[in-house]
This record gives C-alpha cells, structure tokens and sequence, in this order.
C-alpha cells in the first residue's frame, strides 16, 4: 500500500509540472478505481480555448501593427472639424431630380481641400467629381483608412488628371447632408488619412429636388397678403445677423421677404442666380428677395464693403412656416 501511494505522489508531481509548463490551471483527477491519474474533459476544453486565444491576440496585434504602418494616426493629421451641422437631415437620391449640379463640399481637413465638385444624380444613385486643390493624393477609398489598407485594390478609386492638369476623383454618395468617411492615400507619406466630407444640400437649387419636397408658399394654401415669418440667418463670420420676424408681401403667389440686415455695409444681394438692390438710403442694408422655400436653408450672396474691398459672402435664410403671422392693413 506504501508503495502505491509513493508511485501515485510521484506521478501527481510530475502531471502537475506537465500542466505548469503547458500554461494550465485546471484539476488532475484520480481515477478512484484504477488509481490513475487522468486529465479531466473540461481542462482539455480550457486548453484549448487559452490556445485560440492566444493566437487571435497575436493575430490582432500582427493586423494592428500592418494598419498603423499604412493608417495615419491622430497625431499626423491636423485639426479635425465636424462637418455636420445640428439640425441636418440625410438627403437620399430619390429626393432629387437627374441632373448634373454644382455642390459645395465640406471637409472635415484642411489638408483635403476640394476646390469644386459637380454632382451627377442618375438612376436613383449619386457619384460626384471631386476637383481636388492639389496633387497629394493618389486614392480615395469610400470608408476608413484600416478598411482600405484590408480592401482589394481594384476597389481604390484613383486620380484622373483633367485638361487643366487638375486632380480629379469620381466618389459614390449615399447622401446628402451627412457625413461620409473617405480616406486619402497621401503620394508623399504613402499612408491612409481619415476623412469626412459633407456635401450640402442647399447649395443645390430648389428646382433639383422633386416636387413636393419643399415647403413653398403655393403647398401652404395660404391667401395673398401682409405677414411676418421668423427667419434665420446662417453663414459667414456669424458675426452679421437679420431681423426677426421679417415682414412677407404676397401677391398673386408670389412670395417676398424684406431683409433687414444688423450693418449698412451690404451693396447688393444675389438669390437664384439674380441680383437685388437696397431698397433704402439710410440706416441698415435693407432688401426686398424672393421666398422659394419655407423651412428649409435658402442659399443666397451678400456682398459688403466693409472689408477693404467688396467681397461677396455665402448665407444661408431660413423662413419658418409655423410662425407666419397674417398682419392686418
């Protein structure tokens, strides 16, 4: 019987030391029966499930490693702005009539600096031909920098050089309005940059969205008249502002707003493509613009001389239907 628990101690002893050396915590068991020692079913498991795991961390930090040598990090890019504004809502193709239109385009980088863009509606989808301000960038890929280093460089959409010896990239929108990542393979660092780019929707015309997308005076149903509306000013400085409520006159359907600036340094307005006068002498910059959508920014130009020279800036009126207000004559 001594003999016998000798030989079990020994053989205790250097299961345990096997166990150690291969990273296990679980039980040795004895068989009660046979008095041999085995290694139970669910350490086997533990084993195993240590093993994969192990190997997935090697693997998760080998893919690390590979996207931070092509990805570049927070520390490389400049300021990031946010291109979304509070408020906006996505604009989808179906909301649009085909077409091609000039768009305004926001980057989230200064460094990514998009000089114009036209975007093509065609078929329910949008593509748009970014006119880039330099020739820094040999790639776009529509997601992040770590999905385009794991993606199939046939999906890269690359640079065409136009007549001008301009960068031009043809990118797929989803939608207007919203932010769409986009990341940059940079010619010199010949890493990805991380991306966001916005296209705006009201630097579209009205006429480019399908009937019935806008509010207009028409939809409100409402009779020629005198009222007043809430309007606000956005764009520029933000520094400039208009008065609120502003004064609507109607007349056989058609809607014009007086706009009554904070300066008298504003010599013209541009709405639709057309200019507008001051209709006033003195006091602050005062006109008299067409209303094309209610509820909705409204893109129009103001051009001030307070600068020292003219200079025509982008703003946006929006006119909110709830708070017109009939003014009895």
């Amino acid at each position: 019987m001594r003999k016998r628990c000798i030989v079990f101690s020994l053989i205790c002893v250097l299961a345990a030391g096997s166990l150690s050396a291969c990273g296990t915590t679980g039980q040795v068991v004895q068989d009660s029966s046979t008095d041999e020692v085995v290694i139970s079913e669910e350490q086997v498991t533990k084993d195993a499930e240590v093993t994969e795991e192990s190997s997935d961390t090697e693997e998760a930090a080998s893919d690390d490693s590979e996207h931070s040598d092509k990805v570049a990090s927070s520390d490389e890019m400049t300021t990031i702005e946010d291109v979304v504004e509070e408020g906006m809502v996505p604009i989808y193709a179906e909301s649009l009539k085909d077409g091609t239109y000039d768009v305004t385009v926001s980057s989230s980088s200064s460094m990514f600096k998009i000089e114009s863009c036209e975007l093509t509606v065609a078929d329910g989808e949008m593509t748009a031909l970014l006119k880039m301000g330099g020739t820094g960038y040999l790639y776009l890929y529509p997601g992040s920098g770590k999905e385009a280093v794991d993606a199939d460089e046939s999906t890269y959409i690359p640079y065409v050089e136009d007549a001008d010896g301009v960068h031009t990239f043809t990118f797929p929108v989803e939608a207007l309005d919203d932010g769409i990542a986009c990341a940059a393979f940079s010619k010199k660092k010949e890493k990805w940059y991380d991306r966001t780019i916005l296209f705006r929707a009201d630097s579209l015309p009205t006429d480019a969205f399908v009937d019935g997308f806008f509010t207009t005076w028409d939809s409100l149903g409402k009779e020629d008249g005198t009222y007043s509306a809430e309007v606000t000013l956005a764009g520029g400085s933000g520094k400039a502002s208009v008065e609120s409520p502003a004064n609507l006159y109607v007349e056989n359907g058609s809607c014009t707003a007086r706009i009554v600036w904070s300066s008298s340094n504003y010599d013209y307005m541009i709405v639709g493509g057309e200019k507008y006068l001051p209709v006033n002498t003195d006091g602050n910059s005062t006109f008299e613009i067409p209303v094309t959508v209610f509820d909705a920014n409204m893109p129009v130009i103001a051009d001030t001389t307070a600068m020292s020279e003219p200079h025509e800036i982008a703003y946006t009126l929006r006119f909110d239907s709830e708070s017109i207000q009939k003014i009895e004559e």
